[in-house]
Order: C-alpha cells, then structure tokens, then sequence
C-alpha cells in the first residue's frame, strides 16, 4: 500500500466536470500519490489517511486563464482606477509604476495572489509576467520558487514590450526589450523548467504583451520560436486597441494575427472585448481559446463577451482573473460568481445565457484545454488529484446543498475553500497552508511593498 495514499470517505458530492457532467453521491475518493485512483462507494485502503467528507462537497480544481500576479504589489489604487479612463490611459499611468518592480516584489506579489487562488480552489494558474526591466532580470525565476513553496500548478507566461513610449506606447525605455532579448530568455526558462510531461507542475508559454506594444516582426519571431520549441503562446487582444491597430495596419487585431499566424490550436487569448459575432468562427475553426476576465471588464464598464454565442460557434472560453490593477483581488470562486452573473444580465436580450455549471466548466475542464492539459479540469480515475472541498456545515449554505452542480456560481460561494489538494498534495485545509508560516510571508511582504513601491508612489497609495 503506498505511504502517499488519501481516502475521501462519505463525501456527499462529487462534481466532476467530466464528458458525461457526473455528479457522484455518496461517495468514497481514493487518490494514490498524484492521481486519482477510485470513484466508488466503500472503498477499502488501509494505510491510507482517512479524511471525513460528510458534509462536504469535492470540485476539480480551478484553472485560472490569465493574470499578472506582480500586480498585486499595485492593487487598491482608487486614484488610478480606470473607471473613468480608457485601458490605453490607464496603461499609461500605471505603467510609470512597473519599472520599479524587483524579485523582491515578484516573489512576494506571486505568494500573495497564489495564495488567494489555493485558498479559493484554484489549483493550476498562468501568470502573463510581462514586467521585465532591464537588464535581463530572472522574475519566472522568482515565481517558480513561489509555486513551489505553496505547490500550486504553475505555467509561466514570459511576455515582453519591444515598442518605447517615443514611437507610441506606454512603454518606459527600462521594460523595452528586443526580440534576442526575450526569445533568449524564453529559451533559457523552457530549458530549466518546461515539463510537457503529464501531471507537470510548470510549464512555459511564449506570451508577447499586446499587439500595439511589441512589433509585427518580433510576434513573428516569437511564433516561429514557440512552434519550434514546442510550447503554447498568449497575448492580449480585443481590450481597446483595435482602433490603433486599424490606424497603424489597417487590420482589426484578429484579422492581424491571422496573417501573421498567431492563431492554433496552441494560442489562447485574454479578454475579447471587442470581438464581432464574425470573428467567434474564426476563433473556433482555428482552435484558439479565450481566457475571459469578468472583474476588469466590470470595473472599466467594458462590453459584456457573450460566452453562450461563443459556445455555439465552437469556440473555448476559460476564465481568469486577470491582474489584480484591474481586479484588486485573486479569487475564482468570486470570478465565477462574477461571470455567471454579467451571462445572465443579457440573458433574455441575446437569446440564451450560460447555466452556473456550465460556467463552472469554463472555470475548470476548458481552461484545462486551453492550457492544453488532458491530465486537470475534471475528477475521473487517472486524473491528477487536483481539487477543492467546501463544508455544508457552514450556516449561510444551509438549503443549498440539493444542486451541488449550480451551487458555486448561483448562490455565490466565495470565502476560503475547506481543502485545496494539488498534485495528491494538501496545499490548503481548514484555515491554514499546512508547514507554512503565513503571518511571517505576510510581514514580509508588507515590508517589500512599503519600501519598494509604496514608498515611491506615496501619493497614489493616499485615497
């Protein structure tokens, strides 16, 4: 009998996300090492640590599409909140923030949204790391030594600028890099980390930034490089810039990255705001996914993606949270909810709306197929052992616990799950990150924050 083995006895329900949308009553979950070995009742392990599921409902674990975890060091900024702005305008201003980021901010800025994501059942999560000042610092680096600290499913997105304020972006000359620069360093992390194994903890994406901030002929490069190196590749697109790649092109972004091939089964994209009803097919025909961000959407006042006609089309919607200068917080439990909610406001208007579940399946099995993970996103036998548990013990999901399916995004389930279990591994149970000194990182941080940004931007930081 191995020593790593967990039994989950009497589990009320298991959601499992798979093909066949299963829903598991009563149920016993035995995991071995990093896989799920058995779905059944009465199952027998001995030597096994046995945890109570009674009361308890068991998730995949969530997949977060999209974020910028070095963000999380310029959060809760009311005075350059882009309520009022336009994302150019707003990139413009907070970009004046960035180069000043070190590892220091990195590592800490990582743990802190890490940690926000275990503690709210996500178990795989990209990152778009874009802010690289020069010379060439090591930040994925720093955030594979913060993944594997809280044992979260990393893939890391080394993205870069190549376009300087001078010739029209918000681009400070520090964070400009040149193709040689990033490529170089895309190969040196796919080298040191890039695992395309099955159950992989870290992988690399190639992850330009945005179309209006790096040049045609360096998505080229980065293209021709992904594919010969064989990993995925990511940018922004469709957030406020089609009308400056009209002007400069004379293409809409899509149209653009259709020409120069930054479209496959290996792209996904973040946002699509300003995607035509036209284009869904392009996306789907293509096999390029949509990492859909609801909380900036929200907080710009940002047209609603209408992830039904996207469905129907054939196109793969994930969900992700986004950086926390436009989110202010890193939680998937509270974008579900968010998601869900923004679906059904045009539910009537536009023909059909997307179920709790189904947007739980966007949270969870398509975001794994974004990521292009078979092995995460769904509980079966074989899958890894990636999941959350919530207690239906607490008081305010009393009359909830009939629809276990509808229940996350429809009654808002959005405070700290009850265990998080990556890999086979417990990261999160009740209340605490087991071996883990949360309140020492937590000072520490806060110390990093205050000395490296806060002291600078001092005015900002004042409300």
């Amino acid at each position: 009998m191995s020593q790593s083995e967990i039994l989950i006895k009497n589990i009320s329900a298991i959601v499992s996300c798979d093909p066949e949308d299963r829903v598991y009553r009563d149920v016993d979950l035995c995991i071995e090492d990093n896989q799920i070995k058995q779905i059944a009742q009465g199952i027998q392990a001995p030597g096994a640590r046995v945890i109570d599921g009674s009361r308890k409902f068991v998730y995949p674990g969530m997949v977060n599409t999209h974020h910028h975890f070095f963000q999380t060091f310029v959060r809760n900024l009311i005075k350059v909140d882009y309520v009022n702005i336009g994302v150019m305008d707003w990139l413009d201003v907070i970009y004046r923030i960035f180069p000043y980021v070190n590892d220091e901010v990195i590592y800490y800025s990582s743990l802190s949204a890490m940690a926000d994501l275990i503690k709210h059942g996500c178990t795989t999560a990209f990152d778009h790391q874009y802010c690289n000042p020069k010379p060439g610092a090591e930040y994925i680096d720093r955030q594979m030594d913060a993944a594997e600290l809280l044992g979260i499913r990393y893939h890391a997105g080394r993205g870069a600028n190549s376009i300087s304020q001078k010739y029209g972006s918000p681009i400070p000359d520090a964070m400009v890099e040149t193709a040689d620069e990033f490529l170089g360093d895309c190969e040196r992390l796919i080298e040191k980390y890039h695992d395309p194994n099955p159950f992989s903890m870290r992988q690399i994406v190639v992850a330009p930034c945005q179309p209006v901030n790096m040049y045609e002929s360096d998505y080229i490069e980065s293209i021709r490089f992904a594919r010969e190196h064989g990993v995925r590749l990511h940018t922004h697109l469709g957030e406020g810039e089609t009308e400056i790649m009209l002007a400069r092109y004379n293409r809409r972004t899509l149209d653009w990255c259709g020409h120069i091939g930054f479209l496959g089964e290996d792209v996904w994209f973040a946002h699509g705001w300003e995607l035509l009803p036209e284009e869904y097919s392009v996306l789907a025909q293509s096999g390029s996914g949509l990492a859909h961000c609801p909380g900036p959407a929200v907080l710009g006042g940002y047209p609603i993606i209408d992830i039904a006609a996207m469905q129907r089309a054939g196109m793969t919607v994930g969900l992700g949270c986004d950086g926390s200068a436009t989110n202010d917080g890193s939680s998937m439990l509270d974008t579900l909810r968010m998601g869900y909610l923004m679906q059904a406001y045009f539910a009537k208007t536009r023909g059909g709306c997307v179920t709790p579940y189904q947007m739980l399946k966007c949270a969870t099995v398509e975001g794994a197929k974004i990521l292009g993970r078979d092995d995460i996103g769904s509980l079966s036998e074989g899958k890894a052992a990636d999941l959350f548990m919530i207690d239906l013990d607490a008081l305010e999901l009393c009359g909830t616990g009939h629809d276990p399916m509808n229940l996350l995004a429809r009654v808002g389930v959005v405070g700290n799950v009850w265990l998080t279990m990556i890999n086979g591994k417990i990261v999160w149970e009740n209340g605490r990150f087991p071996g883990i000194d949360e309140q020492e990182l937590s000072r520490k941080g806060e110390e990093v924050h205050k000395r490296v940004i806060r002291g600078r931007f001092e005015g900002l930081f004042n409300a």
